[in-house]
């Protein structure tokens, strides 16, 4: 199958979103695994306003999808966007953050919207 390369606007609308340091590091940790907003207030220490903004972003920008359980929300990767390898072969680069959510398992904070 042969992978598909965004165009110049579309490469610097996902670099773009990936250029912010919280939103790159939400995306690799949800790469690694789904969480919700209460876990990434605790992984980054911000407010919850400010979590969901990135999330927004990221999720307009079709990178990110959002699954319901229950009252609560779970993002993950949209592997369905069109320039998901691309944005994969991006993200592989970056250092893996399974040890912060594992820090959270460890303080009992991993899943605390259940």
């Amino acid at each position: 199958m042969k992978k598909l390369y965004p165009n110049i606007e579309t490469a610097a609308s996902i670099l773009k979103l990936l250029g912010d340091k919280t939103r790159l590091g939400i995306i690799k940790v949800i790469s690694e695994q789904e969480c919700c907003v209460c876990e990434f207030v605790e992984l980054f220490q911000m407010t919850q306003p400010a979590v969901s903004q990135h999330l927004r972003k990221l999720k307009d920008g079709g990178l990110v999808k959002e699954t319901r359980k229950g009252q609560w929300i779970f993002y993950s990767l949209n592997l369905s966007h069109p320039h998901m390898d691309w944005v994969h072969a991006i993200i592989r680069e970056v250092p893996s953050q399974k040890q912060k959510l594992d820090e959270l398992e460890t303080q009992g904070k991993r899943i605390c919207c259940d």
